[in-house]
This record gives structure tokens, C-alpha cells and sequence, in this order.
């Protein structure tokens, strides 16, 4: 990907989100559901857009709410639903518009006490320590967020009872419904007035941070931490868990310090991230480029973006670790210190993400998990115990209690992040150093990501590509073993193609959240091997799009 000279540098006044211009446009911006793009969509995370481009607006959040209630009442799904937000900027009046309509559907609301913004994973750590146990009158939960998306962007995620993101069975209904509404001018909406939702009887307040953050204790050895003194350095990025980490140190008395506490929805304080976008990435190295300067003041530091289910550690030894580094790292430990974990529980990873971790399980004798793009397909697993362990190469993860039991079926930024503090402790070294020696043992692997702008029908069709449109039988040298389009662990379609040799694989899928497309792939021979590889992989897809464009000519 061509990176932009003003990567990695401070956001220019220039590039800042106009919030009232963004707000305002939400409300008066009405989307066109003859217009594809203006439709309802949900991709790998809920539905995304701006209200600048009319693909997030109050048309779409009191669609798409109605829908839910309708879905609730289908499925006899009568407990509270849990609703939270991050910072964005379309967050607010997103919030004010699904309390509106969940309010009149007569849905008892879970709002956080002092209208905090609420971590994707503490809506899904609140679902599933209300559900326990019970049989009956299960809650559910809405997230409204579009993860470390831009300023201008807001999100709406469904999280159903078993407190993961919703299955595509699932959002396909409610998207359906949504688009309907649409097309018919919103009738059949109910609605009141903010004023009156708020103070229903159905409203009410939750302490989420005084469910969640005690319970930490109960995933994470803050005693360790403790003890060993870890000097630790966190940036909230400015995300809906800016005043977590504060409560945490206190309860936990630990050495922590927030490095920025700043909550500002045009996000200033950021460094362009790779394309000269704002985006608060944990993972990207022009977006963290404020805590990797400050990476020697501490023992581990750690950011999360701005729903705080994605993790970012910086080290003193290697600076800001990749994602797969980081996730082979953390299932090595894990595996040696939980044993209260089950022996036969498997790991659970995308497609997409490092072979080192198959390198990692394989070499103690425990399982991978393989399935497509999406936090969803572990939901099932960590629940039933099937899973220890769910994580993928964009920085997120989750994992069980010690007991083995289920601690978040979403994505949990903040779990990972302290554990790397828990390893520095009970390993004396900090997981930067823990890698190089990980790599020693099992090989030392080149990982790359390729994106590109793609139309929706380009993605259309790279969804659908197939084993014979691979004629090759070699990739960069090395025998095809496996053409996939249908991951290992649970047969599920990728939505692409993977292609497997001994010590290489690449894999290439539409975004479901962008238009783009992505390529990734990954060498144990080095990064002229990788370059070969993507290479090959951007041949194949070039050529697929030629001959899409062709066929769509005639």
C-alpha cells in the first residue's frame, strides 16, 4: 500500500472533522434506498458510515432499532438490553435516536450511569453476567461504534444473547427489515421524544465499570502485576475506556500511568495513520507514533482504539509489536500459566492470521481454530468451552477466565493489553524480547497486508473466486499444498480464497467495512519470499477483476 508523506506526522487543523457540519447532517440528510450504498448494510462489524455520505444517518438508526425490536420480539428476547457508545462524534444523537425508539417499543435500556461511554467489551461482559444461569428473560446488547474507523464515521453493532457480535443469519434479517423501513418512509416506526425516553420506566442506569473491572482478577494475575512493580504506560486514544484505566490502577494499586486522557471528537491529538487519515489504530505504527516515543519511560505500554476492543503494546525492547507477533507471544504464556484452562480446548484464529500460532500450539500439543474474518465465528467456542483462546491479525482477541469459563464473546482490548504487563511480571522480560525467542525456535516469519480501492461489484466478485481460478501449482517456488474457500476449523465460506505452500500462504477477501480489497501473506523464508508471494497474489486478483469487467460489458 502506498503510505502518504504525512503518515505518522500530527493531524493538520486542515484535516479535522467539522462536528457540527457532521452532526447536523445526520439529522437533515435524508439516505436514498434506491441507492445501494445509502442502504442499510451490516459488514464484519455491524453497520458503518458517515452521515456526510448519507450511509449513516437517523433514517438508518431508527431503521435498524425498530428492526432489532422486532427481531427481540421474534426470538422471545425479553430481558434489557444493554446500550452503549463510544466517542465519535455521531455516537451521541446515534444513542439518542436508538433510545428514542427502543424506549417506545417498551425495551427496558441499560444506560451507563453518568452517560459514560461503554468498551464494546463491557457490553458484551455485561450481557453474559446478566444471562448466566438464567434460562429465561435474557439480555441482549447494541454498541455504537465504528471501531478505530475515522472522525467522521459512526457504527451500530447488535450483540445477541450470547454477547458476541450477531451471526450473518442474524444481520441478514435485520438488515433486510432496516432497508424495508427505508424504502417505505420509515413507517411503522415507534418513537417518542428523548426527553420522554429517558425518563421511562423502562430506562435505567448501570455501573458498568463497577461489574467489569472488579471481575478483572478473575482473567488476568493482577497480583503478579502488582508485585513485580510493572511500570506501565497506557494511551486510551481517546476511546469510550479513557476513564477505565484509572479505576483500574486504583482498585488494583498498580503503577499506571495514562499518558493522555484527552476526549475530543475530531481526535487532534492523533498522528496521521498510513493513507493520511485520522484513525485511532492500536496497530498501526503512524497512529501509535505518540506512545512509541514515549516507549522508554515505561516497562510495556499499551493503547486501545476507540471502542477498546482492539489492543496496541509497545515495548522497550522492539517498540510497537505487530499484532501476530504480539498473539503468539500471549498464546505461548497463556497455554504455560493458565492451568486451569482445559487440556482439549483449542485456539482459535482467522484465517488471515500468523502460522506461527499453528507453529506455537503444535509444538504443546493443543488445537488451532481456523475460521473466517470475523470475531463472531469464536462466539460459540469460548461460550461452550470449546475454545481457550480467539484471536486475529487486526489486534483482537479474547480469552477465557482462569477457571476456563467465558469471560467476553466480543473482542477485548483491554484484557490483552494488561496481560502483556502480566507477562513482563512472571517472565521478567517484556514480550518483545519473548518473540525474538519464539522466533529462534520456530522460525522467523513476513507478514503483509496489500489493500486497494474495489468497487461493490470488484468485491462481489473476489467473494466468489474459486480453485480454478488458480492455475498455478507452485506459489513462489514452493508446491501448492491447499486451495481454500472454506476455512479448516468450522467450513464456513471465507468470502475469498486462501492458498497454502509449506512454508508460505496468501489469502485474498473484499473488506467487509471499506471498499477495498485486502491481500495478505505471510513467508518462513524471508521478506523477498513474502514479495514474491504478494506478487503472484495481486496477479491472480488483477486478472479476476479483468475478466469480471469484461463479462460485465457484455
Amino acid at each position: 500500500m502506498k503510505v502518504m508523506p504525512s503518515a505518522g506526522k500530527p493531524a493538520p487543523a486542515s484535516s479535522l472533522v467539522n462536528v457540527p457540519r457532521l452532526v447536523t447532517a445526520y439529522y437533515s440528510e435524508r439516505p436514498d434506498p434506491a441507492t445501494p450504498e445509502e442502504r442499510v448494510a451490516f459488514g464484519t462489524s455491524g453497520h458503518r458510515g458517515s452521515s456526510f455520505t448519507r450511509t449513516f444517518n437517523e433514517d438508518h438508526i431508527q431503521a435498524i432499532t425498530q428492526s432489532i425490536c422486532l427481531y427481540r420480539k421474534k426470538q422471545q428476547i425479553d430481558g434489557p438490553l444493554f446500550l452503549g457508545m463510544d466517542t465519535h462524534a455521531l455516537s451521541v444523537p446515534a444513542l439518542t435516536t436508538a433510545l428514542e425508539v427502543l424506549a417506545a417499543n417498551d425495551v427496558e435500556v441499560m444506560l451507563s450511569e453518568g452517560d459514560e461511554y461503554t468498551p464494546t467489551p463491557v457490553i458484551s461482559h455485561a450481557i453474559l453476567t446478566y444471562n448466566r444461569g438464567r434460562q429465561g428473560g435474557l439480555a441482549d446488547g447494541i454498541v455504537i461504534t465504528p471501531s478505530n474507523n475515522p472522525p467522521q464515521d459512526g457504527g451500530f453493532k447488535y450483540n445477541p444473547p450470547h454477547g458476541g457480535p450477531a451471526e450473518s443469519s442474524v444481520t441478514a434479517w435485520i438488515e433486510t427489515k432496516a432497508n424495508a423501513f427505508l424504502e417505505h418512509r420509515l413507517a411503522g416506526i415507534k418513537k417518542v421524544s428523548f426527553e420522554k425516553a429517558l425518563h421511562a420506566t423502562t430506562t435505567h442506569r448501570h455501573d458498568y465499570r463497577g461489574s467489569y473491572i472488579p471481575d478483572l482478577a478473575n482473567v488476568l494475575d493482577m497480583d503478579a502485576i502488582r508485585a513485580a512493580g510493572v511500570h506501565m504506560g497506557v494511551d486510551p486514544l481517546g476511546g469510550a475506556g479513557v476513564h477505565y484505566w484509572g479505576r483500574i490502577a486504583e482498585l488494583y494499586k498498580l503503577d499506571l500511568t495514562v499518558v493522555n486522557d484527552a476526549v475530543d471528537p475530531t481526535f487532534r491529538f492523533m498522528t496521521m495513520d498510513w493513507d493520511g487519515q485520522i484513525r485511532m489504530d492500536p496497530s498501526s505504527p503512524y497512529a501509535m507514533q505518540g506512545l512509541i516515543a514515549l516507549k522508554d519511560r515505561f516497562q510495556i505500554a499499551f493503547a486501545c482504539d476507540t471502542d477498546h476492543d482492539r489492543h496496541g503494546i509497545v515495548t522497550k525492547s522492539a517498540g510497537l509489536l505487530a499484532p501476530n507477533h504480539y498473539l503468539a507471544v500471549a498464546v505461548r504464556y497463556l497455554l504455560g500459566h493458565r492451568p486451569g484452562w482445559p487440556k482439549d480446548a483449542a485456539i482459535g484464529k482467522t484465517l488471515v492470521t500468523s502460522q506461527l500460532i499453528d507453529r506455537v500450539t503444535a509444538s504443546l500439543g493443543r488445537k488451532v481454530y481456523e475460521v473466517p474474518v470475523g470475531f463472531k465465528w469464536f462466539v460459540t467456542g469460548l461460550v461452550d468451552g470449546a475454545l481457550s483462546f480467539g484471536g486475529e491479525e487486526s489486534a483482537g482477541a479474547s480469552f477465557v477466565r482462569k477457571d476456563g469459563r467465558v469471560w467476553t464473546t466480543d473482542k477485548d482490548g483491554i484484557v490483552p493489553a494488561l496481560l502483556s504487563a502480566e507477562i513482563t511480571a512472571r517472565m521478567g522480560r517484556d514480550p518483545g524480547e519473548l518473540y525474538r525467542d519464539l522466533t529462534r525456535e520456530l522460525g522467523d516469519p513476513a507478514y503483509d497486508r496489500v489493500e486497494a480501492p474495489a468497487t461493490p461489484r470488484e468485491k462481489e466478485l473476489l467473494s466468489k473466486l474459486s480453485p480454478r481460478e488458480v492455475l498455478a501449482k507452485e506459489l513462489a517456488g514452493e508446491r501448492i499444498q491447499a486451495i481454500l474457500t472454506s476455512a479448516p476449523g468450522n467450513g464456513a465460506a471465507i468470502g475469498g480464497l486462501k492458498v497454502v505452500a509449506e512454508n508460505a500462504w496468501f489469502a485474498a477477501r473484499p473488506s467487509g467495512t471499506e471498499a477495498i480489497y485486502k491481500i495478505y501473506g505471510e513467508s518462513f523464508r524471508g521478506p523477498d519470499h513474502l514479495a514474491r508471494v504478494l506478487s503472484e497474489a495481486q496477479g491472480l486478483v488483477t486478472r479476476t477483476l479483468s475478466a469480471g469487467s469484461l463479462e460485465g460489458d457484455r
